[in-house]
């Protein structure tokens, strides 16, 4: 007992186990958990008590359904979106267990104060399941459920295009493109939405109704239906969501969608992940009507007119784009397949294309140069005819439609393997389009022409008020004989070959009026060669050589060709010839004259100086009179009768013999060098063999203009002596 320690007093031993409690064993057994939770490390202890704010907040918005959030929402609403939110009935907001439960009777979001509509959205009931998550992650809100009851949306452009109403935050915020939640299922009554754009024409109303189901099953269908105008022109649309029972369990909705304008008709079909989720959508597109374009305009898209269509395509929405993949279908007689992407970059629709056709029918060409598709149809080669004034037109008048390519940016390529046509050599076509801002490019333009390759480029400047239009037209070395086969020449014995350029730069927004005012240079140059002496003779008119031939049947032996090279200077529309001339072994072609773009007439005439000495020679100019789309050829010309005048007086003053001295010539025709030929130089630059400028090239009138007057002064020709007599 003595070694005992003595009691402490005043301080209890740290040791010792707590006292008892006198609430009995439940106060010393949380007395136990303070104690091992004051032993638990501190960040630990910091996520606990967050835990359990967390869970208390969670049980009183649970418990209260968090009503008392009502005030508090309308004010943080009004000023995050600068738009006054009212809610007017019922309001709750709480996790529903996890996910975030909103409903809101008779609420009502103010619109913008430009709109036409003084509210942007208000409904007698919303309800809805909200992923918490995405409120704070993600760049879009995913909604589990949605019910909305006699909902409204007004969604409107204003007039400049540079607001909307979904836009929120300053009125004069630049607008943003439309982004809706993700929604996986919904149950719409009585919903509503307007859309209204002043730049595309644009006003619609589309309503919204849930079908319901029978029996215990969910509701299913959500149908709607809509009319409007776009761009002047009345349409209707009609459709449904078609959700089954699997949508619940995370199935897929169909869509199914009628719109039709006219005869234009579209109607898509496929599966979508939810509701509202485009992305990852399957869906198929079939569209049919007269006139493709009548189908782009509703986008504001300016595309050539054409026959009737129908296409069918895979449709897609990926990345802000739309994708039509695997698209078939024919227009006219023609058929066409590929892909195309439509997006929005930066705010302005872009279109970009990958095309082709097998077999394009002739008369489905007509519409991309500007003829009528049921002309060429109906009248053939003559339905590109027009008169005007009296006078026949070939050169397309159709207008271009500047104001919509103002709407929208564009690259396409296609590519067409043969054009149907009996009189058509052409294959193998390559276009390349490319639109920027009002700058259209076709370039390059290339197709296969009877052995040859033609690559043009083609710039149309619609940035500019008239519209300026640059051609640059190329013909690279083609075989003669084969390009000239269906207008009588044979290829064998023909072994000439051609090639030609044409730069020409005018104003106007139709093709007639680009070249009507076009300013340039056309040039077809012929290099050495050979082709047949009936075609070459009888254009020469070297009559006496022709006969010659023709009794020693030689008809087919090929005449020499030294160069050639018919080229016209082009001002304001009106080309003069400048110069053509064509040496051969025998002879010198030259011409004069021209045509002109204004009034599409012509007014040519050739003439051959024979090198050597020749009887029967005519040496008369062979007139090309009339217009392009009737081209005449006047061989008794007043020069070859008045040689016919000379031949019968000096037979009536001689004798019938001296008659044929008329008709002779000595053959003082002087070589054309054949370097300023090829090089395709201007007249003043040609010269003889023997290095002298000629003086008879370059003297020719150029057609006449619609007035009947002359565009250019023909200098007085030098007459060429025969024998003395003239």
């Amino acid at each position: 007992m003595a070694d005992a320690d003595p009691p402490r007093l005043g301080k209890p031993d740290p040791e010792a186990p707590p006292p008892p409690s006198p609430a009995g064993g439940l106060g010393h057994y949380w007395s136990r958990v303070r104690a091992r939770w004051r032993k638990v490390p501190l960040p630990v202890r910091i996520i606990g008590y967050i835990i359990a704010v967390l869970f208390l907040l969670w049980l009183t918005l649970f418990i209260t359904k968090g009503r008392f959030l009502k005030h508090p929402f309308e004010r943080f609403l009004t000023s995050r979106l600068e738009r006054t939110v009212e809610v007017e009935g019922d309001f709750q907001l709480y996790f529903a267990p996890l996910a975030v439960k909103f409903r809101a009777e008779k609420m009502a979001i103010a619109n913008t104060p430009w709109a036409s509509r003084p509210d942007f959205f208000r409904a007698d009931l919303i309800d809805a399941r909200i992923a918490p998550l995405s409120l704070v992650f993600g760049d879009k809100y995913r909604i589990g459920w949605l019910e909305l009851r006699n909902a409204a949306a007004d969604l409107e452009w204003s007039r400049d295009g540079k607001s909307n109403s979904w836009t929120f935050g300053d009125p004069g915020k630049k607008g943003e493109p439309l982004d809706l939640p993700l929604v996986r299922r919904a149950l719409l009554a009585g919903t509503t939405i307007r859309y209204r754009d002043p730049r595309m024409l644009l006003a619609t109303d589309i309503r919204f109704e849930t079908v319901k189901a029978q029996d215990t099953r969910f509701a299913s269908d959500i149908r709607f239906s809509g009319d409007g105008t776009m761009r002047d022109r009345r349409f209707t649309l009609r459709g449904g969501l078609l959700s089954p029972n699997e949508t619940v369990t995370g199935g897929k909705n169909s869509l199914a969608l009628h719109a039709q304008s006219g005869a234009t008709v579209l109607e898509v079909s496929g599966t979508l992940p939810g509701a509202t989720e485009i992305e990852g959508a399957d869906l198929r597109l079939l569209t049919h009507g007269p006139n493709l374009a009548l189908l782009f305009d509703f986008l504001g898209v300016a595309i050539p007119e054409t026959r009737a269509y129908r296409f069918t395509s895979a449709l897609a929405r990926q990345e802000d784009a739309w994708r039509f993949t695997h698209l078939k279908g024919r227009f006219g007689d023609s058929d066409l397949a590929g892909r195309m992407i439509v997006s929005r970059p930066e705010n302005r629709l872009h279109i970009k294309a990958d095309l082709t056709t097998r077999t394009l029918d002739i008369v489905d060409v007509g519409p991309f140069i500007g003829y009528d598709p049921e002309r060429l149809k109906a009248q053939g080669a003559d339905g590109a005819i027009e008169n005007v004034g009296g006078a026949p037109r070939i050169l397309p008048d159709a207008k271009l439609r500047a104001d919509a390519l103002r709407n929208f940016d564009a690259s396409v390529r296609y590519d067409v393997r043969r054009i149907r046509a009996p009189n058509v050599p052409i294959s193998n076509v390559g276009l390349t389009v490319a639109l920027e801002r009002s700058l259209l490019s076709l370039s390059p333009l290339t197709f296969d022409m009877s052995g040859g390759h033609v690559s043009s480029d083609i710039e149309i400047n619609a940035r500019t008020s008239p519209v300026r239009t640059r051609y640059d037209i190329r013909l690279s070395p083609t075989p003669m004989g084969t390009l000239l086969g269906r207008w009588g020449v044979e290829q064998s014995g023909t072994t000439g070959i051609i090639k030609a350029r044409a730069q020409l730069t005018g104003l106007g927004d139709t093709v007639h009026d680009s070249l009507a005012t076009s300013d340039g240079r056309i040039a077809v140059i012929l290099p050495a060669g050979a082709m047949w002496a009936r075609n070459v003779q009888l254009s020469e008119l070297d009559i006496g050589t022709f006969i010659t031939k023709m009794f020693e049947k030689k008809l087919k032996e090929p005449v020499q060709i030294n160069c050639g090279l018919i080229a016209f200077t082009v001002r304001n529309g009106i080309a003069a010839a400048d110069p053509i001339i064509i040496d051969t072994r025998k002879n010198v072609m030259l011409g004069r004259g021209g045509f002109s773009f204004r009034n599409e007439s012509l007014d040519l005439a050739f003439r051959a100086d024979g090198k050597k000495f020749s009887l029967f020679s005519g040496q008369s100019p062979v007139g090309i009179k009339g217009y392009f789309a009737r081209p005449s050829i006047d061989v008794i010309s007043p020069e070859l009768m008045a040689r016919g005048g000379a031949a019968a007086a000096l037979g009536i003053a001689a004798s019938p013999l001296a008659a044929v001295l008329a008709f002779v010539d000595v053959g003082d025709a002087k070589s054309a060098a054949c370097g300023p030929v090829l090089a395709g130089a201007t007249a003043a630059a040609q010269r003889t063999k023997g290095g002298e400028p000629r003086d008879d090239v370059g003297r020719g009138t150029t057609a006449k203009d619609e007035s009947g007057k002359s565009n250019a002064t023909e200098k007085k020709a030098q007459k060429k002596k025969f024998l003395g007599i003239f």
